[in-house]
């Protein structure tokens, strides 16, 4: 008798164990939106250009407008991470997940962008990119009706897997994709960028449900453009007020271009 009782105590510990691991792995803190920031910091981008970007995006996280899109979602909060990325294996994450549901928290996520510097790397690899947010999504110790990758970049993609295999593959995960193209003929090697770089993210990038585009055509409109985007990811209620390009879908467009215009240039071999 003894040893039953000892035997079904076992039991019950093990139960008692495995189902605490199972609650732990399960128990993950639910917010509004997961939201990616994926940022081009290519070489092709100037100094000045990356830290317009880090400060662009600093200044829209501390926002009223954006703070408030936050404040009015179901649980009041949001799980935001940020990575800069580059080639295929360039990809620094500068704030990992990290929750905002006031303006202190949206401050804390400010001092981590602002610590250190942005450094710039080769090439340009978009579908890396994806693919590298895709993980950190898998990995987000939250859970959320609404998972969103934000990218933005200068040029189109030239290297890693085709962008257009990892978006319909990440969308078909459930993972929105919006853009924003930077239309701004700067940085080191504009020569090599494509007039339509709006288009060709409305095509080859952006996927998923209310997925969009919002082009930068100068720097000046940076900070501004953030600011809107991030409104429009974190809204509720739908705004009709925004310079925005929907999904595209033409069977016609080359999303391969990036890379056949990779394989033809005969100088600055590594610079995008």
């Amino acid at each position: 008798m003894r040893r039953l009782c000892h035997l079904v105590g076992t039991i019950i510990a093990v139960t008692t164990l495995v189902t605490g691991f199972v609650c732990a792995a399960t128990a993950a803190e639910p917010v509004d939106v997961e939201l990616v920031l994926a940022v081009d910091v290519s070489l092709s981008m100037s100094h000045d250009e990356l830290d317009i970007q880090r400060e662009g995006y600093a200044a829209a996280l501390l926002d009223k407008a954006v703070l408030d899109a936050i404040a009015a979602g179901p649980h009041g909060k949001i799980a935001i991470t940020y990575f800069e990325w580059a080639g295929t294996g360039s990809h620094q994450l500068v704030v990992p997940w990290t929750v905002i549901s006031n303006r202190e928290d949206a401050e804390a996520v400010v001092s981590m962008l602002t610590k250190y510097p942005p450094a710039s790397a080769r090439r340009t690899s978009i579908s890396g990119a994806l693919e590298f947010g895709a993980d950190l999504i898998a990995e987000s110790p939250f859970s959320s009706a609404k998972r969103v990758i934000d990218i933005s970049g200068d040029g189109p993609n030239n290297q890693g897997a085709p962008v257009l295999e990892v978006r319909d593959r990440l969308v078909g995960q459930g993972i929105i994709i919006n853009g924003l193209p930077l239309i701004t003929n700067g940085g080191y090697s504009n020569a090599y960028d494509v007039s339509d770089l709006d288009t060709y993210y409305s095509n080859c990038v952006i996927g998923g449900p209310g997925a969009f585009v919002i082009p930068v055509n100068a720097w000046e409109q940076f900070p501004e453009a953030i600011r809107r985007k991030l409104v429009l990811e974190l809204a509720f209620k739908q705004r009709h007020d925004l310079p925005l390009i929907r999904v595209q879908a033409n069977q016609a467009y080359d999303c391969l271009i990036g890379e056949k215009m990779w394989r033809s240039r005969s100088w600055m071999w590594d610079s995008r």
